[in-house]
């Protein structure tokens, strides 16, 4: 056995001091968990990735066709993005972060997903706040401005009201969902994960420019509580006219 806590890596972010830990608690079994705290904040555990599948396996099973350029919103520990490439009809995926230390820490393999990313041809990293970019437009591929994507997948935020950092909490609105949906082609879909239930006023505010919106809930097993834990995806799509 290998040792129990390794701190691998730790950073100064614009956010505050992001670090990369992995550990072993050896009466769940013989595997490795790394977790990503953003200061003294827990952002994301390897144990529980079940709802960042869902994110992705949700939003691409509700888009019709093939070639998919999507967005991913958050890269984290990779799971999402992992999920998208599982999707055989995924020509493109651009993973969005902020931080330039997370995605070297896939860059570098210093995650168990990093290798997974990086040999895939069709993914690619942009360094970038996705809330900026989402309003901006441009749009979120540097290389191609005013590309249209056929999904948009977003993990960054805990909830539509609780937020990592006070400077987004303007995306969570009708004019900042209308400047992101501009970057989805008709027909395409945008999804969002939440670590809170369904959330009646944000839905109120896709239904106002979306169809098809709803929220589904992601049950999972948590073995520190030793109960039923569940987060939330939320999908919406673009109109077609």
């Amino acid at each position: 056995m290998g040792l129990l806590f390794e701190q691998i890596d730790s950073q100064p972010s614009a956010l505050g001091e992001i670090t990369l830990r992995r550990r072993r608690i050896p009466a769940l079994g013989d595997r490795d968990i790394y977790e990503v705290k953003l200061g003294e904040e827990f952002l994301m555990s390897s144990m529980f990735v079940d709802a960042e599948v869902a994110l992705a396996d949700l939003g691409l099973g509700a888009v019709e066709g093939g070639a998919l350029r999507v967005v991913v919103g958050g890269l984290g520990l990779g799971y999402t993005a992992e999920a998208a490439l599982k999707h055989e009809r995924v020509s493109e995926l651009l993973v969005v972060d902020a931080l330039d230390t997370v995605i070297h820490w896939h860059q570098q393999e210093k995650v168990p997903l990093g290798r997974v990313l990086n040999e895939d041809p069709r993914c690619r990293y942009v360094l970038g706040s996705f809330f900026d970019l989402a309003v901006s437009e441009s749009g979120f591929d540097p290389e191609a401005p005013g590309k249209l994507f056929d999904a948009i997948l977003l993990d960054i935020d805990h909830s539509p009201r609780a937020l990592l950092n006070d400077s987004s909490a303007s995306f969570y609105t009708a004019e900042s969902l209308g400047r992101m949906a501009s970057h989805i082609r008709p027909g395409g879909v945008f999804a969002m994960w939440s670590n809170e239930p369904p959330d009646k006023a944000f839905m109120e505010i896709l239904s106002a420019l979306f169809t098809d919106v709803g929220a589904t809930v992601v049950s999972f097993y948590n073995p520190f509580q030793n109960r039923e834990s569940s987060n939330t995806v939320f999908l919406a799509r673009k109109p077609l006219g």
